[in-house]
């Protein structure tokens, strides 16, 4: 099975994070933390803030490591390197997302997360 790896911005503002809704694809309206995959060269951090910059145009901070998740969809394996991250500088432009919204640890599960990014909730909550 194919491997994918990929990077999420956990984008933490006082007691909130930061959600999108997919804009496209075959999860198109799901919920997940945005990100995107590591390019050839890039360390998990440098291609976080690349894509933060893509998706939101917004310059991001990028912290501790929350968590890899790693998850089996049916036709490839998902690697997810999830970091912390504040925002810098911009005002999280939507790009690619069809919505997005700042979640209280109460209401997390106010929305319909993609499967892999389930499994980080609970981590989530705990830290908030």
């Amino acid at each position: 099975m194919k491997t994918i790896r990929v990077v999420a911005a956990v984008i933490r503002s006082e007691d909130k994070i930061f959600a999108t809704a997919r804009g496209y694809g075959e999860f198109k309206g799901g919920w997940e933390f945005p990100g995107g995959k590591i390019e050839s060269g890039e360390t998990p951090q440098e291609a976080l803030k690349r894509e933060i910059m893509e998706e939101l145009e917004t310059e991001i901070s990028v912290g501790e490591l929350i968590d890899t998740i790693e998850y089996d969809y049916p036709e490839f394996h998902l690697s997810m390197d999830c970091f912390w991250c504040e925002i810098l500088s911009g005002n999280l432009v939507l790009k690619e997302a069809e919505d997005a919204r700042w979640l209280a640890a109460d209401e997390l599960d106010s929305v319909a997360w993609l499967p892999a990014d389930v499994t980080l909730i609970e981590k989530i909550k705990v830290q908030l």
